[in-house]
């Protein structure tokens, strides 16, 4: 059943330089091999008229200096620091000035910031969801859209992962649980009139 590019956006999850670049401190081979899928997305969600939102995950160093428990850099070292080559969405992906992106602290993309209005605002009900990584940033961010009534779908073959057997439990969780997977070659857009 194709989109209504009315009320759905593609969201695009955290490809930035620091996850899918060789030289990123977080590089996964399998987030750089999407960024070509990613990029196919956006360019459809772009000509059918379809919203468009990126997001960034961005740390300041001194984040977490007085955490309680929640510390990214303790688990995963430092990486995508404010202001950094690392932060930076990937060149490939094309930025149009009517899409939105949201910079991002935590793995959840709706955490403390403007996503839920925006897309509220703009009458926004389904979320085609990609990016990386599937069961990090992809998969809080489809299990935050889905308990604020949103349709998060997540596209399985345009998401990045460190471990396949990662990217099949995102999946499988996000089916069962709250959301919807689909493929590209089945993500369709609805004529606007």
């Amino acid at each position: 059943m194709p989109y209504d590019p009315d009320s759905t956006a593609l969201v695009v999850v955290d490809m930035q330089n620091g996850f899918c670049h060789p030289d990123g401190s977080l590089y996964a081979p399998a987030s750089e091999a999407a960024i070509d899928d990613v990029a196919a997305l956006v360019r459809r969600a772009h000509d059918a008229g379809a919203r468009v939102v990126y997001t960034r995950d961005v740390h300041p160093p001194e984040q977490f200096d007085d955490a309680h428990y929640y510390d990214e850099f303790e688990r995963w070292g430092e990486h995508v620091l404010e202001g950094s080559w690392e932060a930076e969405l990937v060149d490939e992906l094309d930025v149009a000035p009517a899409d939105h992106v949201v910079e991002k602290h935590t793995y959840d993309a709706f955490h403390e910031t403007d996503l839920d209005g925006w897309l509220s605002a703009r009458g926004i009900d389904d979320l085609l969801i990609c990016g990386t990584l599937a069961n990090v940033c992809v998969l809080h961010t489809a299990g935050s859209a889905g308990l604020r009534d949103y349709r998060p779908v997540l596209v399985e073959d345009a998401i990045g992962y460190i471990d396949e057997a990662d990217h099949e439990y995102a999946l499988d969780h996000a089916d069962w649980l709250f959301g919807e997977t689909t493929t590209r070659d089945a993500v369709g857009f609805r004529p606007t009139c």
